[in-house]
């Protein structure tokens, strides 16, 4: 499976890695996703600038760090824009969606995130 969308930057993984630490022992801290389940010539999405704006942790093994693309943490598909940031083992990082549908997030200072444009394998 592919995934359209955007990784973020090297720097700003670590800056945020330091402001942010992982709850969890699998940290992901990788992207931010468009769409799933590409193909692997889906055309790039633009370059972006984002912001973390927000923090949703189920406390049994998800915790992603909530993102704003053009002024909304609202994706086109409805659901929210996010980076999946830690993991507990046995599970996944899909999961940040229904964890941030279910129990919403809160808010953390704003923080610039710059999104490079990328279809990876996921």
């Amino acid at each position: 499976m592919h995934v359209a969308g955007w990784l973020l930057e090297a720097e700003d993984r670590e800056r945020l890695l330091a402001l942010v630490p992982p709850a969890y022992p699998r940290v992901i801290a990788h992207h931010v996703t468009l769409r799933a389940g590409v193909q692997p010539d889906f055309p790039r999405p633009p370059p972006e600038e984002g912001a973390v704006v927000g923090l949703a942790d189920d406390g049994a093994g998800v915790q992603a760090l909530v993102v704003e693309i053009d002024g909304t943490t609202r994706r086109p598909d409805g659901s929210t824009w996010h980076v999946t940031w830690s993991l507990a083992e046995g599970r996944r990082p899909v999961e940040s969606n229904a964890v941030i549908r279910a129990r919403g997030w809160t808010p953390v200072p704003r923080q610039a995130l710059r999104l490079r444009p990328a279809v990876f394998e996921a």
